[in-house]
């Protein structure tokens, strides 16, 4: 074999050698849940996900979210504590794919629902709990507000057919 031929060789053994460790140096197998964290992570802050497929995670037709508190209609005071409640499914944290599981995202002063067939973006209008939790203290200017809770499999994408709350005005004194 001439030179030249051995070096074009060795340098695509040693690319692929390099591909195939980092897709193995993960760290995570894909049967392990996500470590607990305080802070959510730069992917549950940003919604951002890798995979794009249309693909959509069912929901049992029986499953509901409901915001708890504040009620529909209520005049409140900035914080206002938001409660979740869930049915028909369970709570779990972005990222852990099971079987009628999701987390939530609250969706505030939004008069169009985003695309229900993509993840969500995090935005100050969608807000993610990817932790998997079920209350939040939220600053609002004062004025009138919408809230809605809409629920996000381990992907952040809404589910089939979507688990979303009745919208719910409050006013900000």
């Amino acid at each position: 074999m001439h030179a030249p031929s051995k070096f074009s060789l060795i340098s695509v053994l040693f690319t692929a050698g390099l591909l195939l460790q980092g897709c193995s140096d993960s760290g995570e197998s894909e049967d392990e849940e996500p470590i607990a964290q305080e802070e959510a992570t730069t992917e549950e802050r940003e919604g951002a996900t890798e995979d794009t497929s249309s693909e959509r995670t069912s929901a049992p037709p029986e499953a509901e979210v409901t915001i708890l508190t504040p009620e529909d209609g209520a005049s409140v005071t900035s914080p206002v504590t938001v409660e979740f409640a869930i049915e028909g499914m369970e709570v779990a944290k972005a990222g852990t794919d099971r079987e009628n599981t999701g987390h939530h995202h609250l969706l505030v002063d939004l008069d169009e629902l985003p695309p229900m067939d993509a993840p969500l973006p995090s935005t100050d209008q969608v807000i993610h709990f990817g932790g998997g939790q079920t209350s939040t203290e939220l600053e609002l200017e004062p004025g009138e507000h919408t809230l809605q809770l809409l629920l996000g499999d381990h992907l952040h994408v809404p589910h089939e057919p979507p688990v979303m709350s009745e919208k719910i005005t409050v006013t900000v004194e």
